[in-house]
């Protein structure tokens, strides 16, 4: 099948004008060690902005003829550009944000490299060296900015989420666009894409022209989750782990909105962090919220925390159904806790330093078989690191899922086995086969065959 396509040279506009020749050159090796195949994947993600892929390998198979080089040019560089996804232009010029996107990308890919994965002075094994590396990833791309009030809400869910689902998400975002709140999401479309949909609005009503909508992704998941264009401010972390401290770094407090092994995973790593003993007095409002018909989700995810975690984990949330005002108040009270606390203890109100985030939830977790065969899943452990582990389980099956890698990986040795305590197994297999009813694992109209087998 022939999918259109369209050839291009665009040049920056305002960010990352001039690159040296090793950069250049580094970005061009196709060799393990350059960088091309990674800018190419993030850049192919971007330019499908809008589509209706979900799948890492069925995208990057189905632009085969997708290549991005970069021309150096005395007065700078340009990108040049064939077989580009029709969808990112608009009478043959490319949308504006995608456009950004794209140079965004360029940037994070160069200074994670240069100045980050290829520096001594970051040290990756310490738990230390890697929150600063974030910090510094964070900073380079413009999302630290300190002469702001505390008002960034990190909104998690599922990318594949029903129309009602979706329109709820919107209706949050418009009520906490309404009382100036900025919204951070994983960037892609469906839970992510609708806050960031209604709080344009709201802050459009406000005549708030300084909105930020963040989005923070990864090179492992970003085909499968293209950013959607209303997303002002893009950056790419390198790894799962760092993104995901980005985002609780970054933000003030977290919106929960339905979605499927993703979103648990995203559950279970900040109950990990709020439960570690040196975060227990650490205000971060964290709220679970659907529309009436997704009750019966939020009953799952609070049975299987309540069996993992324990009653303990379940003070940490609340859950609201059905009342995004009630959302935008509760987040906006939160987060006014979260100033007080910052100014008392003088922390910063753009990054998070006071947190106490564990080595076992920094450290990259590659989704192997192996590796997910020997997770530690029984309750003879604290809480925070069995939840560390959880959250490795369901970054496995998201790979599985969607990721281009992960999906090679199924289809070469078979499903992943996870096994552990049937006190553990038992909930798990009960809460992964719900999110395959709810066609949670993918897209609408798409079968979905587990990736996963969970052994008791």
């Amino acid at each position: 099948m022939e999918h259109d396509v369209v050839d291009t040279l665009i040049a920056p506009e305002g960010q990352l004008e001039v690159l040296s020749k090793a950069e250049v050159n580094k970005l061009l090796d196709t060799s393990q060690g350059g960088l091309y195949k990674v800018f190419r994947n993030c850049a192919l993600a971007v330019l499908n902005c809008g589509s209706t892929i979900d799948d890492g390998k069925e995208l990057l198979e189905r632009y085969k003829s997708f290549d991005i080089s970069i021309i150096q040019r005395e007065r700078g560089i340009k990108l040049e550009i064939k077989g580009a996804p029709a969808i990112a232009f608009v009478d043959g010029k490319m949308v504006k944000g995608i456009h950004e996107h794209l140079f965004a990308v360029l940037r994070d890919i160069i200074f994670v490299s240069n100045e980050v994965t290829d520096n001594p002075e970051f040290d990756l094994g310490s738990t230390e060296g890697i929150t600063d590396a974030v910090f510094h990833i964070l900073r380079n791309a413009g999302i630290l900015k300190p002469q702001i009030n505390p008002n960034l809400v990190v909104c998690w869910g599922g990318h594949s989420i029903n129309r009602a689902e979706y329109n709820y998400s919107k209706e949050v975002g418009y009520q906490m666009g309404l009382r100036g709140l900025d919204i951070c999401t994983g960037c892609g479309p469906g839970a992510m894409k609708g806050p960031m949909k209604g709080a344009t609005i709201g802050h459009a009503k406000q005549r708030l022209d300084t909105g930020r909508y963040l989005g923070i992704s990864e090179p492992g998941i970003i085909a499968a989750e293209s950013p959607n264009p209303i997303v002002n401010a893009l950056v790419i972390m390198p790894d799962i782990e760092k993104r995901l401290e980005a985002f609780v770094r970054a933000g003030h407090g977290i919106v929960v909105f339905p979605g499927g092994a993703g979103t648990a995973e995203e559950i279970l790593y900040i109950l990990g962090i709020l439960l570690h003993p040196d975060n227990a007095d650490i205000p971060f409002p964290l709220v679970f919220t659907g529309p009436e018909t997704s009750r019966e989700y939020f009953v799952q995810i609070n049975q299987f925390i309540h069996d993992t975690l324990g009653p303990e984990a379940q003070q940490r949330y609340k859950i609201i159904i059905d009342d995004p005002e009630l959302v935008a108040r509760e987040m906006q009270a939160g987060i006014k806790q979260v100033r007080e606390f910052r100014k008392s203890r003088s922390d910063a109100y753009y990054y998070n330093w006071l947190l106490k985030i564990d080595h076992e939830f920094q450290k990259p977790f590659a989704p192997t078989h192996e590796n997910m065969r020997n997770l530690s899943l029984h309750k003879n452990q604290e809480v925070h690191l069995l939840a560390a582990n959880l959250r490795r389980a369901f970054s496995g099956v998201v790979a599985g899922n969607v990721k281009d890698e992960g999906i090679r990986a199924i289809e070469k040795y078979g499903h992943f086995e996870i096994h552990g305590d049937a006190s553990i197994m038992g909930p798990m297999d009960a809460l992964l086969a719900s999110f395959v009813a709810q066609h949670r694992m993918k897209l609408a109209g798409k079968h979905y065959t587990p990736c996963y087998r969970v052994i008791q």
